[in-house]
C-alpha cells in the first residue's frame, strides 16, 4: 500500500546531510520518492509501507546521525 509520511529531522545542515538521508532512505526496499528540506528540518518519503515500515525509515535517518524528532502521516 502506497502511503507518504513527513518526518522532522534535527541535526541537518549542508547538502552533504540532504544527501546522507537521501541516499540511506533510498537504499531501503519500498521506497519511492524522497524529498529533504533544510529549510523546515524535514523528510518527506513516498513508501509501499508493504515492504518498509516507517521505523525502518526514522532508524535509517538517526543511523546517519540525525534525530527524528516527530512521525506524522
Amino acid at each position: 500500500m502506497k502511503e507518504q509520511i513527513n518526518l522532522q529531522v534535527s541535526g541537518m545542515s549542508c547538502q552533504h546531510c540532504v544527501k546522507s538521508v537521501e541516499d540511506s532512505i533510498m537504499a531501503l526496499p519500498g521506497i519511492e520518492k524522497v524529498k529533504v528540506s533544510l529549510e523546515n528540518n524535514s523528510v518527506d518519503v513516498a513508501y509501499d509501507s508493504s515492504a518498509v515500515e516507517v521505523g525502518q525509515i526514522a532508524e535509517a535517518i538517526e543511523d546517519q546521525g540525525y534525530d527524528v524528532a516527530t512521525l506524522s502521516e
